[in-house]
């Protein structure tokens, strides 16, 4: 059995266990009837609490709880030996198997991950966002604003902006691309006869595929990204030849005489009727 001292709670001070709380191994064992006796091991140690405060530790034998410990905190008044126990549980060891840490949903969420009928609300102080005009109460005002595009009470902010500019470069739509690697140096949007740009401050560097044939076709691309559906590639057409008629020499011809076969039609005999009637 081992014992350990821990800073007294409220003070610095380190407490020093309590000689007859770290001898009630048996008493400790007590507070843990409720428990089947084949799911406690051997006792482990003592740690103190505080003054004639003291947590004793079992092993723990529950399947799937592999590095956990039952815990038994047991004191006494001051000049009695009477042990008493004051609470029992179920604590993480410092090799414990646990589950990982919990992180809230906003932090879990992953691009992809909002499916067909699931809503996602925005915080109010979202960095990504800034107002986007200031309201008036006068309808004929705010319908004209909603006219001239001023009608979104939310539009990106600079490092909303930046935050998808950087991703959108750095994706599978930039110049660093596989299929954009792959095209020849040429074929890039920016020159492309398909390629949209974007609106607002956007326009300098991201545009929209416009090519039905394009493996980025309606998609957002950097005006450096390319492949080889760009609008100027052009396959280098092949000249046809023309075939000469062919020519025999007759110079070079050798004349060689053919023997009929046995039982082959003499040429002086008269030709067989072909019975055509």
């Amino acid at each position: 059995m081992t014992a350990s001292t821990a800073p007294a709670r409220g003070s610095g001070r380190a407490a020093k266990p309590d000689q007859v709380l770290t001898d009630a191994v048996e008493v400790a064992l007590q507070g843990l009837d409720v428990v089947d006796p084949d799911h406690i091991g051997e006792h482990l140690g003592v740690v103190a609490e505080g003054e004639r405060l003291v947590t004793h530790f079992f092993e723990c034998g529950l399947p799937g709880y592999r590095g956990w410990r039952w815990a038994v905190t047991v004191t006494r008044i001051p000049r009695s030996k009477q042990v008493t126990i004051c609470e029992s549980t179920l604590l993480p060891g410092p090799d414990a198997l646990r589950a990982p840490e919990w992180v809230p949903w906003q932090e879990r969420l992953q691009p992809g991950d909002l499916g067909v009928g699931d809503l996602l609300p925005t915080p109010s102080d979202d960095p990504r966002l800034q107002p986007g005009y200031v309201q008036s109460d006068d309808p004929a005002v705010e319908e004209a604003n909603f006219e001239l595009g001023l009608g979104r009470t939310r539009v990106l902010s600079r490092e909303g902006r930046l935050d998808a500019a950087q991703r959108w470069y750095d994706g599978d739509r930039g110049p660093n691309a596989p299929i954009s690697v792959a095209a020849p140096s040429s074929a890039r949007c920016g020159t492309c006869g398909f390629y949209l740009q974007l609106a607002g401050s956007m326009r300098q560097a991201f545009g929209v595929c416009g090519n039905e044939y394009a493996p980025d076709d309606a998609q957002v691309v950097s005006v450096d990204h390319g492949c080889g559906a760009h609008s100027e590639v052009l396959v280098e057409q092949v000249q046809p030849v023309d075939e000469l008629p062919t020519v025999f020499d007759d110079s070079e011809v050798e004349a060689v005489s053919v023997s009929r076969a046995s039982g082959s039609v003499d040429a002086d005999e008269p030709a067989e009727p072909y019975g055509h009637g």
